[in-house]
């Protein structure tokens, strides 16, 4: 029990710090073609006992959610966010909107800091995107534009490495969707949004088990985000509150709102340790965030019996087709 407890605090530790490092490729060297470590790691101890305690805390999520401590989060949360909810398509445009004029302005970027360019029609399509966002009609535009910018990277980057990325088609299709009047019960606009900002989530969290090298540098600069913990456990367990709280957006909806708060709280919290880049390129995915803490539809009712299973097989679907695509491709 007494470990356990270790395992839960240091777990907690690690919730404070892993979104600073979802995108390592920002502000460390790196090498997508570098062979990933063997899935050993997979077999340890310390992976084993953090993936019963997600899953577990994930259940606990679901159970609370229909008791009456879950219905009474809710409606607050509901009195809280309708203003938010109300605007959430002018608040995405907005955001969306100042973010594609960044990096018109700044013109070295491909959407995120990493993918550099020189390309005079990547600049030319981003602010066109910017443009395209002032009114509802032309955000078809914004999505061609997006998509575009997309397949290009994938042209100059390749492939694995734009599976870090699938959160810009989610924003392609949300406005796409948006542009359209596309709402039904079961398939809204957010809805496409949240779960693509879920997966890219989950992509990059398995990179901190896999690449654990390439976050050393980042580590040494900044020796107080392991909070003393051994560094190869820190990185399990960063990878696995990432992982817990990205699939937790997939989830039912007071689970996801919650994992939504958590995760735009420490990120944003992360740009004062790492900067305007670091506010830059996580701005799409913050806006992202607040909208799904706002969205109040309830959804389908989740069983928590289902989650841990459900928890098992997303975590080892991602892992093997992280490191089957890699095996793939390189």
């Amino acid at each position: 029990m007494k470990r356990l407890k270790i395992y839960v605090v240091a777990s907690f530790s690690c919730f404070l710090a892993s979104p600073a490092l979802s995108h390592v490729k920002w502000f460390a060297p790196y090498n997508v073609a570098q062979m990933p470590l063997p899935l050993g790691w997979m077999t340890s101890l310390d992976f084993g006992i953090l993936v019963v305690t997600s899953a577990m805390a994930l259940s606990a999520g679901v159970a609370i959610e229909t008791s009456p401590i879950g219905r009474y989060l809710t409606e607050g949360l509901n009195r809280l966010t309708k203003p938010i909810q109300d605007q959430a398509l002018t608040l995405i445009r907005a955001c969306f909107g100042g973010f594609f004029v960044v990096l018109w302005a700044l013109g070295s970027f491909i959407l995120t800091p990493e993918l550099k360019t020189t390309s005079v029609m990547v600049g030319l399509t981003q602010i066109i995107i910017g443009a395209s966002m002032i009114w509802t009609p032309t955000l078809i535009v914004a999505s061609a534009g997006i998509v575009a910018l997309y397949g290009f990277a994938t042209a100059e980057y390749g492939v694995f490495h734009m599976m870090d990325y699938p959160i810009f088609l989610g924003s392609a299709a949300y406005f796409a969707l948006s542009a359209l009047g596309w709402q039904t019960t079961r398939t809204r606009p957010i809805d496409v949004l949240r779960v693509a900002a879920g997966i890219t989530l989950m992509w990059a969290s398995v990179e901190k088990w896999a690449y654990p090298d390439w976050t050393v540098p980042l580590l040494a600069e900044h020796p107080d985000m392991t909070m003393g913990l051994d560094t190869s456990f820190f990185m399990k367990a960063a990878g696995m509150v990432e992982f817990a709280l990205g699939s937790a957006l997939l989830g039912p909806s007071l689970v996801r709102r919650i994992s939504a708060i958590a995760l735009a709280v420490i990120f944003t919290a992360a740009i004062a340790g790492f900067g305007k880049i670091d506010a830059i390129g996580h701005s799409p995915i913050i806006i992202t965030l607040i909208i799904v803490a706002a969205d109040s539809n309830p959804g389908r009712r989740w069983s928590a019996d289902v989650v841990p299973i459900l928890f098992l097989m997303g975590l080892a679907a991602t892992i093997g087709a992280y490191y089957g695509l890699h095996g793939l491709l390189f």
